[in-house]
């Protein structure tokens, strides 16, 4: 075999090398990040990526869900907007500021007041739901990166358990109905009860 056909043959192995690598890297989930957030795919730490960690599995969207007015408290896991909603209309209608309380829950009505509270720091903070999800398993509430950080959620975790008290939740009729974090919320922050009519729980 000659040399420039030796020479032709092993450009061609590392063209189909780089090939190969190219099509690897694209399938990977780096490569998908636009289409993946980091709130429905928090970064796993170092330990859990070693032990064969896996991503959690998504949830269907569902355009009416079943809403919850009992106003009873849940436990669950909370995670946060991604940058990239900054400014996306929630849906509510109203943008995403990463500033403010805005919070995302699947089933609680929109306008929704709950106090969430980080069950491994002890912090709260009071949130209104006017957007849909989090679509991952396990996930009950989306907190703006703002209302994550005073509640001691880092970006290097991603999501923390939590318990998602109502205050208030919005019924059909109009009317506004008191859920279990009420009295204490009232009481803590020497508010007086709203000015629309409340029901019995």
């Amino acid at each position: 075999m000659s040399d420039s056909r030796c020479s032709n043959l092993a450009l061609l192995a590392v063209a189909a090398l780089f090939q190969a690598a190219s099509l690897a890297q694209a399938a990977t989930p780096q490569a998908t990040a636009s289409r993946a957030t980091a709130s429905d795919y928090p970064a796993i730490p170092d330990e859990a990526a070693a032990q064969g960690a896996q991503r959690p599995a998504r949830l269907p969207v569902i355009a009416k869900p079943p809403l919850d007015r009992s106003g009873k408290k849940r436990i669950g896991k909370a995670s946060f907007y991604a940058e990239t909603f900054a400014g996306r209309k929630m849906a509510n209608g109203n943008r995403m500021n990463p500033q403010e309380n805005n919070a995302a829950s699947r089933t609680l009505p929109l306008g929704t007041t709950a106090q969430v509270t980080n069950l491994e720091t002890g912090k709260s903070a009071v949130v209104t739901i006017q957007d849909r999800g989090p679509y991952v398993e396990g996930r009950i509430v989306d907190l703006s990166p703002a209302t994550a950080q005073q509640i001691g959620i880092t970006p290097r975790k991603g999501v923390a358990k939590v318990e998602v008290a109502p205050i208030t939740v919005p019924l059909q009729n109009g009317r506004v109905k008191f859920g279990d974090a009420a009295d204490i919320w009232l009481l803590a922050s020497n508010r007086d009860y709203p000015v629309f009519p409340p029901v019995g729980r």
